[in-house]
């Protein structure tokens, strides 16, 4: 098994996440207002459903069917295969659950490919709204198949940014609120979406021009990932060092306003009056 991937293993690559998306999204659109269990993981709205499991059934098994030797890291089922193997699969079957047992229809299947550590195939795809988001290194990404860009924004005044909280916010002082204030009274507005995966595709095909997060897992981050630098964007650790999918956060952008969301985020000091207790 070759541990470098060529172009055309990548490309093999993409056509099979492709193929895992579309099945995985085919049992959402079929759960779609019609779920029958809807429970908490442990942490107050870390959610699951039928739909969340069901789904990683038809994905896990498009990727065993044609890749069984690589290793997979799912968010309901955890690691499968050797964890040794540098080809690991990355997969969030349902990401943005709270958003679809609301039936709001910002969620998605997210596939990624982990070469060595490094997020180097990926597909996003919203079967609610049928939007299909692929890339692959070195190959560009695309929307529905047509090639996708980040935006040209060079100014924070002129921007338009996305972010989210994690599950634990109401634990932790680390919660994202402060920047989410600052970064609002700074740019031309700041959305919350719900979904790491569709945020990051957002970047990528330039209607969002920066994301921040923090409290993520590998597989909301490395499909998405995959499209923001194919797209022409940059992503980052919010120091600005090189990122790293397990760190749980990352700065992603059109790059023209990486530094300055960078160096915004370093001026943030946590607001007292949502510490703890």
């Amino acid at each position: 098994m070759r541990t470098t991937p060529t172009p055309e293993d990548l490309q093999r690559f993409l056509e099979i996440a492709t193929e895992a998306a579309l099945a995985g999204g085919a049992v959402l659109q079929r759960y779609w207002g019609n779920l029958s269990s809807i429970q908490e993981k442990g942490r107050s709205g870390d959610l699951v459903t039928e739909a969340d499991r069901a789904s990683e059934v038809a994905v896990l098994a498009v990727i065993k069917r044609h890749l069984p030797d690589h290793a997979i890291l799912a968010e309901e089922s955890g690691q499968l295969g050797h964890s040794d193997n540098p080809l690991l699969w990355a997969i969030d079957p349902l990401d943005g659950t709270t958003n679809y047992a609301h039936q709001y229809p910002l969620c998605a299947v997210s596939i990624g490919l982990l070469v060595a550590g490094k997020p180097m195939v990926g597909v996003v795809y919203n079967p609610i709204l049928q939007d299909l988001y692929r890339a692959a290194k070195g190959l560009g990404a695309t929307h529905n198949r047509q090639s996708i860009q980040v935006s040209k924004a060079t100014q924070l005044s002129n921007s338009l940014l996305v972010t989210g909280f994690a599950y634990d916010r109401r634990e932790t002082i680390d919660n994202n609120y402060a920047e989410f204030c600052h970064f609002t009274h700074l740019t031309q507005g700041v959305r919350r979406g719900g979904s790491a995966s569709i945020d990051l595709a957002h970047v990528a095909s330039g209607c969002l021009d920066g994301y921040w997060e923090r409290g993520l897992s590998p597989w909301d981050l490395a499909a998405g990932v995959v499209l923001v630098e194919e797209a022409g964007g940059q992503v980052s650790a919010y120091n600005g060092d090189p990122f790293d999918i397990y760190s749980g956060r990352l700065v992603a952008t059109n790059g023209a306003l990486h530094q300055p969301i960078v160096h915004e985020l370093s001026q943030v000091q946590p607001l007292p009056q949502f510490k703890p207790t």
